[in-house]
């Protein structure tokens, strides 16, 4: 979880997570032009990885993400990447909440650290929108896919980001990445990790393309508007690069294939998905948004999807067992893990 929502979605700042609250308001009264305490600090819930937090002042209210403590995996938590991406598209047409200063002075609070104006809206932690009218789903899950086409048909030179990740061999380098991040992190045999290493390098569709890439495009990063069905701001740009565009599509369309309770999500009752187009009809608005007539082999982009997230949750629940991972969900993703890569290994290999 990024900037906004309501304060209702955040909690004291959780053991661990602290920071010095008088040394911030120091360096944000020197560094941040219209900044006046006093300065009140909680934690948003949510975001597996880089804590966030709210920060309440008289005259307006912020958000401050910085890198977790503890021992961190290598290239991971690049909270300077976060703000640099966002910054670069502040004035295009993908909404991102306005960046307001980076910090990378660990003597500060102990590590790097940015902060953003608070968007204020609804964020939903279910793939299902729930208490939103059938109408209002469909037409915010449109505007979910239109957001990402545009996000896709950014000129990344043009905004100042061509150095901003490798261009091309996109799916080469990231299986070697994961793998070894899922490596790193390792706690146990997941057999169809294994065999997804072997597999994806060998199956990477011909063509080849390069975008700003969010990596991990889904409902509970977007703020929806307080009251109309439309994207205001995209949030958790941790693991942006430039990539290849279908790698977003394929994990945004993840919600279509993995139930809630393997990304940690829950409900008490059958979830009511009225209102919200299939994976099919998804996927051709995206392709009539960015003129594309077809996506041959669907599945390896899936695969491959489910793969990396497979990784990224073996790594929180590795730092889970640490005791530093940003959640309470952390230690839960250990299953998680291993039932994501099972799902994939099948649908690679059906």
């Amino acid at each position: 979880m990024g900037s906004g929502a309501n304060v209702g979605d955040t909690t004291s700042v959780r053991e661990g997570h602290r920071l010095d609250e008088a040394a911030l308001a120091r360096y944000l009264d020197d560094h941040l032009p219209g900044f006046r305490g006093p300065l009140v600090v909680r934690q948003f819930e949510g975001g597996q990885s880089n804590p966030t937090y709210h920060l309440h002042t008289p005259g307006r209210d912020y958000v401050l993400r910085k890198k977790p403590p503890g021992q961190l995996l290598p290239s991971a938590h690049q909270v300077d990447r976060e703000y640099r991406v966002m910054t670069a598209l502040r004035d295009s047409a993908v909404p991102v909440p306005p960046t307001c200063l980076l910090c990378t002075d660990e003597g500060v609070i102990g590590t790097s650290f940015f902060i953003m104006a608070c968007v204020e809206g609804r964020v939903f932690r279910q793939p299902h929108l729930p208490g939103v009218a059938a109408a209002d789903r469909r037409a915010m899950y449109d505007d979910m896919v239109d957001v990402l086409a545009r996000l896709h048909e950014v000129d990344f030179a043009a905004v100042g980001l061509a150095d901003y990740g490798k261009p091309g061999n996109y799916y080469a380098r990231q299986v070697a990445r994961w793998g070894h991040q899922y490596v790193a992190a390792k706690t146990g045999e997941i057999v169809a990790m294994d065999r997804l290493m072997a597999w994806l390098p060998e199956h990477i569709p011909p063509g080849d393309e390069t975008t700003i890439a969010h990596g991990d495009y889904r409902v509970e990063n977007l703020i929806f508007h307080p009251s109309e069905p439309r994207v205001v701001a995209v949030v958790d740009w941790e693991l942006s690069t430039l990539g290849h565009p279908l790698a977003d599509l394929a994990y945004n369309c993840l919600t279509f294939h993995l139930p809630a309770d393997a990304l940690g999500r829950t409900d008490a009752t059958v979830a009511d998905w009225t209102g919200i187009p299939t994976e099919a009809e998804y996927i051709e608005t995206y392709c009539r948004r960015t003129g594309r007539s077809e996506i041959p082999e669907w599945n390896f982009y899936l695969a491959f999807s489910m793969f990396r997230l497979a990784s990224i949750l073996q790594g929180v629940y590795a730092r889970g067992l640490q005791g530093n991972a940003a959640s309470t969900y952390a230690l839960q993703r250990g299953a998680a893990a291993r039932h994501i890569a099972e799902r994939a290994w099948a649908i690679a290999c059906p």
